[in-house]
């Protein structure tokens, strides 16, 4: 039976709004590969459930941001309103407080440690490094999801010293993109110097690609997917730009088709690696699609999954589990979509 047929029997998605050329070309690719294991995860970054999976009512993996709700850079797809839920350690003392009280009081299993970076894309970690070696020191289960912005060499195996097990960044590959979007006068080669880097060291490697990152238009992300391509990373995370988040007028909303075929594109050229889809994508029915698609095109995990995506997980025969952690990061066996709570 065709994936098309079985979509359109799902009442929580528009069958409408799928391009049917596309998904037959992610059943054809499907049928010809061994079918891989979903992974929905559901951080405590954000309030969160649906009929299908259950969110997590405690702080079992918060994201920590070391400069509060502030970002020099002030990106035009994001103007630092992805720091504003994150929990503000803007000293490493009231990082090592809070961290210390949720173990305590909420059974912290990790955390993810953010900010706004600098105007040249950087986030200057040095000072919190001795908290991070302590907590890991002091509790050796804790996971710390680390995102370095642009990073060098040494900074990294700082990085890796002090016990942060993932580090993630943004890979771009478009210099007007870097130049328009993110007002940053670096060349495409330092994301790929960062990512090199970072590599270079013990620590799982997590790049992330924001789809329509130029406006809403596609730009660069195959040139991003070359670039990830070529690195030893352990995972890659993709996104979707949320026009929300910028000046009225200044985005599109990327139509869900480009967005699949970026999925389609990223399975075809990391057949190994881990794919997830993140936290980040436009709401509504636009959501709903885009994880349906994330699906049929093989991705290994999404986090915080839209109404009908376990649907069409189970239509297609994929298998799944759920996890309350950052989609980039492993905290051992998935909890089960039907486990106690977290």
């Amino acid at each position: 039976m065709r994936w098309t047929d079985k979509i359109a029997a799902i009442d929580t998605l528009d069958s409408r709004m799928f391009d049917t050329p596309l998904v037959d070309e992610m059943q054809h690719f499907a049928l010809a590969h061994e079918p891989r294991t979903l992974r929905f995860s559901t951080p405590t970054f954000l309030d969160y459930d649906s009929d299908d999976v259950r969110g997590c009512s405690r702080n079992s993996f918060p994201a920590f941001s070391i400069s509060g709700p502030a970002c020099a850079l002030n990106c035009d797809h994001c103007q630092a309103n992805i720091l504003a839920p994150m929990i503000a350690a803007t000293t490493p003392d009231m990082l090592d407080r809070r961290v210390r009280d949720l173990i305590l009081m909420q059974d912290l299993k990790g955390f993810l440690l953010s900010g706004g970076s600098n105007r040249r894309n950087e986030i200057r970690y040095e000072r919190f490094l001795p908290i991070v070696e302590r907590l890991k020191r002091d509790y050796p289960h804790l996971k710390i999801a680390l995102h370095t912005a642009l990073t060098d060499a040494t900074r990294a195996r700082a990085m890796e010293a002090a016990g942060v097990d993932t580090v993630m960044m943004d890979v771009i590959g478009a210099t007007e993109t870097v130049r328009e979007v993110y007002h940053l006068d670096r060349p495409v080669g330092d994301f790929e110097a960062s990512l090199a880097a970072l590599s270079a060291t013990g620590m799982s490697v997590v790049p992330h690609i924001v789809i329509g990152l130029h406006y809403g238009r596609l730009r660069g992300e195959a040139q991003a997917l070359a670039i990830c391509a070529r690195h030893a990373i352990d995972a890659l995370v993709l996104v979707v730009v949320m026009p929300q988040h910028a000046r009225p007028g200044t985005f599109a909303v990327p139509s869900t088709g480009d967005v699949g075929q970026v999925f389609l594109e990223a399975r075809r050229r990391l057949p190994s690696t881990p794919v997830l889809l993140g936290c980040a994508r436009p709401p509504g029915m636009h959501r709903r699609v885009t994880d349906a698609y994330a699906v049929m095109a093989g991705l290994d995990g999404i986090a915080f999954p839209a109404e009908g995506t376990v649907t069409v997980a189970r239509v297609i025969g994929r298998p799944f589990e759920q996890q309350h952690a950052c989609c980039s990061v492993r905290l051992g066996d998935g909890t089960g979509l039907h486990a106690g709570a977290c």
